[in-house]
C-alpha cells in the first residue's frame, strides 16, 4: 500500500487534467482540442500514466474511448483536486486583496426567494469585488455537482438520507410547502377548507420522482383523498406564476416564497397546513471539506437571516419536544446536522420526531 501511495505521488496536474479531458471529451482527439495539445503528446502522456499506475484507464473504441472503472475513480478525484485548486488559488488571491472571492452556490426553491439574496447582498456590501455564482435546480441536479466540487454549498430544503454520503448538513430554519392561489380566487375565504375541495382543481405540482411531490401526495392520502391524478409538473417559476395568476391554477411553494408574494399582494395562501412537507432548510457542503473565507462568510450571514425569519402561521400548532439524541460524526452513511432548533445537533428521525402538532 506504501509502495501504491509512493507511485501515486509521482502524479502530476498534467496527468490528472489530460485524464479529465480525455474522459469529458470522450476522445483523444477532443481532449488534445481542449488542452491544445496535440494528438501525439495526449497519447504519450496517457500511456505515462497508465504505465505509472500500472493499469489501464481507458478503454479504445470505435466511437473514441470509454473510461475504465479505475479510471472513473482516477477521473473523480481529479475534478476534486482540480477544483480544491482552483478554490486555494481565489481564497489567497482574496486573502492578499481582502475585498474579493468566489463562491458557486447550488440553490433550491425554499433559499432563493429570501434567505440566500439578502445574505448575499449584505456580503457584497464588504467585499464588493466578490464573484457569487447561482445555480437552480432541485436535489438530483445539485448534490452531484457538489460532490464534484463544481459548487461550494448548497442551500434550500435539505436532501434525504440517501442522497447524503460523503456530506455535512446545517439546519437552519424549518419549513413548509404552501398552497398559493391568485387574489379573487373562487377558494380565497372559503371556510371551512380541507384537501377534499381542492383535489378537483387544476394544479402544478413538483415532478413525480421528487421527495417534495412525494410529501405533497402523502398529505392528500392523510386526509382520504387521491393526489391531482393530472397536475402540471413545471419548476419553471414564470410558466407557474401564469398558470396561477391567468388561470386559476392552484400552486405550491415554500413559505419563505409564498410569504414574500402574498405580503405584496401577489398571491394568497390557503390555510391548509400539508404536515408531510414540514422539513429543514439548510446548508450542505461537503464533508471534510475546506471552505473559503467569502463561503464561510456567506453561511454565518444565512445564520443571521435565518434566526429573523418570521416561521409560518401554519406552523403555529407544531411544538418541539426535548430529545435526548446527540451529534453525530459525519460519515458515509450518516450526517452531522447542527443549528437545529434547541441548538442540539439531532439526526433526521429525531427531528421528524420532534415536530409534532400539539
Amino acid at each position: 500500500m506504501q509502495d501504491f501511495r509512493t507511485t501515486m505521488s509521482r502524479l502530476t496536474m498534467r496527468h490528472l487534467r489530460i485524464v479529465l479531458a480525455i474522459t469529458d471529451g470522450g476522445s483523444l482527439v477532443a481532449a488534445a482540442h481542449t488542452l491544445c495539445m496535440t494528438q501525439p503528446a495526449i497519447t504519450k502522456a496517457l500511456q505515462e500514466t497508465e504505465a505509472l499506475l500500472q493499469i489501464e484507464l481507458f478503454s479504445r473504441t470505435n466511437r473514441g474511448v470509454v473510461p475504465t472503472p479505475a479510471g472513473q475513480a482516477l477521473a473523480a478525484h481529479a475534478r476534486l483536486i482540480t477544483a480544491q485548486i482552483g478554490h486555494a488559488a481565489e481564497e489567497i488571491h482574496d486573502l492578499r486583496d481582502g475585498m474579493g472571492g468566489r463562491i458557486a452556490v447550488g440553490t433550491l426553491l425554499s433559499a432563493s426567494a429570501d434567505l440566500l439574496p439578502r445574505a448575499i447582498a449584505m456580503l457584497r456590501r464588504d467585499r464588493p469585488k466578490l464573484v457569487v455564482t447561482i445555480v437552480e435546480g432541485t436535489n438530483d441536479r445539485l448534490l452531484p455537482d457538489l460532490r464534484l466540487g463544481k459548487l461550494d454549498m448548497v442551500v434550500g430544503r435539505l436532501p434525504e438520507y440517501h442522497e447524503l454520503q460523503g456530506l455535512h448538513q446545517e439546519v437552519l430554519l424549518t419549513d413548509v410547502s404552501c398552497v398559493i392561489v391568485r387574489p379573487g380566487h373562487p377558494l380565497v375565504g372559503r371556510d371551512p377548507l380541507r384537501l377534499a375541495d381542492l383535489a378537483g382543481w387544476d394544479w402544478i405540482l413538483p415532478r413525480l420522482e421528487t421527495t417534495l411531490r412525494r410529501h405533497i401526495d402523502q398529505a392528500f392520502r392523510d386526509e382520504g383523498v387521491e393526489p391531482p391524478p393530472h397536475a402540471v409538473e413545471s419548476v419553471s417559476q414564470l410558466t407557474n406564476r401564469s398558470l396561477v395568476m391567468d388561470a386559476d391554477y392552484l400552486g405550491i411553494l415554500p413559505w419563505q416564497l409564498a410569504h414574500r408574494e402574498a405580503r405584496a399582494g401577489h398571491l394568497v395562501i390557503l390555510p391548509l397546513l400539508l404536515r408531510p412537507t414540514i422539513g429543514p432548510v439548510g446548508i450542505s457542503t461537503r464533508a471534510e471539506c475546506r471552505l473559503s473565507s467569502a463561503a464561510e462568510m456567506l453561511i454565518a450571514a444565512m445564520r443571521d437571516f435565518a434566526r429573523q425569519a418570521e416561521p409560518s402561521p401554519l406552523l403555529a400548532g407544531i411544538t418541539e419536544r426535548a430529545t435526548a439524541a446527540g451529534p453525530r460524526r459525519p460519515g458515509p452513511d450518516s450526517v452531522a446536522m447542527s443549528g437545529m432548533p434547541g441548538g442540539a445537533a439531532r439526526d433526521r428521525e429525531g427531528w421528524r420526531r420532534d415536530y409534532q402538532m400539539t
